[in-house]
C-alpha cells in the first residue's frame, strides 16, 4: 500500500503545531498557515525547500538518514516521533518488508500451549497478549473477569480500540476514559506506520474513523507516543475503583505481539479488589462447570 498520504500529514501535522518562537525563528507578520513555514523547516533541516516540499507531499523513499535525522531536530521529534518517521522512510523504500511484522489473521491464530500456561501461572493480575491492531488473543482467568465487559461483546478476538470507541460500557470502566483514548489512537497511529500492509488495520481504522468523532478526531491528530509501562484507574462492575500499574513487554517469540501484566500495590485497597475479584472469577467458572 503506497504511504504517501500518511507521511504528507505526519510532517504537515508536526509542522502546523511548532511555532515560530519554539524554533527559534522569526515570527514575522502576515502569517496564514499555523506553525512553521516549509521554507523555515528546510532552513533548519538544511535543505532545499523544493527538496522538503517532495518530503512533504510524501515521498520519502531514497531520503538518507542523515536527512531523516536533520527533519525530525528541525521538527522537534520525540523518540516515539522519530520512530514513526523511520518507519514511514522504511515502508516507502519496501525495506521494511522483512522486518515488520507477518500479517497474519488474528482468527487463526492460537496460542501455544506453553504460552498459556505462562498466563495462567500470573495468578496476581490481569495478564493478556495483544497484536499491534489490539486485538486480544490469549489471555488468563483474571483477565477475562477484569475486561468482562469486553469480553461480553461476542466480537472474536475482543479488541481494545473497539472497546474504548464504540462500548458505552468504556465510559464507566475507564474514570480516565480521554486519555485511554489517546494511548489507543497512539498505539494503533504506531502500528499504521509500522505495518503498512495490514488491511485488518486498515479496516479497523476505517470502521472506527466512520462510527466514532472521537476517534476520528484523535486519529486526525497523528499523534505517536511510547507506551511501555504507567499507572491507570478502572472502575470494575464487580469490585469497583481500582489503580493499577501495568507493564507492556514485547514478545520475542512472536514477531508483533505484546505481553501485558497488572498489577496492585502491595498492601493497597487495589491489590484487595484483585484478589476479591480472582475469587469472583474463580467462583463463577465453578459456577458455569456444574450447570454445563
Amino acid at each position: 500500500m503506497d504511504n504517501r498520504d500518511e507521511v504528507r500529514e505526519f510532517l504537515v501535522s508536526r509542522r502546523a503545531r511548532l511555532s515560530p518562537e519554539q524554533a527559534g525563528v522569526p515570527a514575522g507578520s502576515r502569517r496564514r498557515v499555523p506553525g512553521l513555514r516549509r521554507s523555515e523547516v528546510a532552513a533548519l533541516a538544511d535543505v532545499s525547500v523544493e527538496y522538503y516540499a517532495k518530503l512533504e507531499r510524501g515521498s520519502l523513499s531514497g531520503v538518507s538518514p542523515a536527512v531523516l535525522e536533520a527533519v525530525a531536530r528541525a521538527l522537534q521529534l520525540d523518540e516515539a516521533e522519530r520512530a514513526h518517521l523511520l518507519h514511514l522512510a522504511q515502508a516507502a523504500e519496501g525495506s521494511d518488508t522483512l522486518a515488520r511484522p507477518r500479517t497474519r489473521s488474528s482468527r487463526q491464530w492460537t496460542p501455544h500451549p506453553s504460552l498459556q500456561w505462562t498466563l495462567d501461572a500470573i495468578t496476581a493480575g490481569p495478564a493478556w497478549v495483544a497484536n499491534g491492531r489490539l486485538d486480544v488473543l490469549a489471555a488468563n482467568a483474571l483477565a477475562r473477569a477484569f475486561y468482562t465487559d469486553l469480553y461480553a461483546s461476542g466480537t472474536k478476538p475482543p479488541n481494545m480500540a473497539r472497546f474504548q470507541f464504540l462500548d458505552p460500557a468504556a465510559r464507566r470502566f475507564y474514570p480516565d476514559w480521554d486519555h485511554v483514548a489517546d494511548m489507543t489512537v497512539d498505539l494503533l497511529r504506531t502500528e499504521a506506520g509500522r505495518n503498512p500492509h495490514d488491511k485488518d488495520l486498515h479496516d479497523l481504522v476505517g470502521e472506527l474513523s466512520t462510527r466514532c468523532d472521537d476517534f476520528r478526531t484523535r486519529w486526525g491528530a497523528h499523534n505517536v507516543t511510547r507506551h511501555g509501562t504507567g499507572t491507570k484507574r478502572f472502575r470494575h462492575p464487580v469490585v469497583g475503583e481500582l489503580t493499577l500499574s501495568w507493564e507492556a513487554l514485547a514478545m520475542t517469540s512472536e514477531s508483533g505481539l505484546t505481553l501485558t501484566v497488572y498489577t496492585a500495590e502491595p498492601g493497597s485497597p487495589s491489590e484487595e479488589s484483585l484478589q476479591l475479584l480472582a475469587s469472583w472469577a474463580a467462583s463463577h467458572d465453578d459456577a458455569e462447570t456444574k450447570v454445563l
